[in-house]
């Protein structure tokens, strides 16, 4: 009589998962993704940095973006970390990403135009603000 053990990966483990910008798997467009993609939680992978973003309307997403975490304000100093929002217009990684005291944020629209956000992030849950009680990220 012999024994056989199956394992199964489950929901909720903190598998990889970065966002392309070929890739259409994403859900839940707008929603702040590290309620479900955190431990203890049933997303697949835990978020470091999750967001959604735009167009000028603010009502159509914005695929094809890309948003790049950095030391400095403006896209200066170190780059810490580079997204690549994905065909549903979200962006999102599992990759470590040091925050330290604040990262600045800039998003590249396809054209080349860039955005900064003025002030720095200690969060990478983006949407956990934007679309709730500060504008949501937009690209162009």
């Amino acid at each position: 009589m012999g024994i056989i053990v199956v394992a199964c990966e489950e929901e909720g483990e903190n598998e990889t998962k970065i966002s392309t910008y070929s890739s259409s798997e994403s859900h839940n467009t707008g929603k702040n993704c590290m309620d479900c993609h955190k431990s203890g939680e049933p997303g697949e992978g835990w978020f470091i940095v999750a967001g959604t973003v735009y167009d000028t309307s603010l009502s159509t997403i914005y695929p094809n973006a890309t948003v790049e975490l950095t030391s400095k304000p403006n896209g200066s100093g170190t780059i810490m970390a580079q997204i690549a929002v994905d065909k549903n217009g979200n962006f999102y990684t599992t990759e470590s990403v040091s925050f330290g005291q604040g990262l600045y944020v800039a998003v590249m629209g396809e054209g080349g135009t860039v955005k900064y956000m003025g002030s720095k992030i200690t969060s990478g849950q983006c949407n956990s603000c934007h679309g709730v009680s500060t504008d949501k990220i937009w690209a162009e």
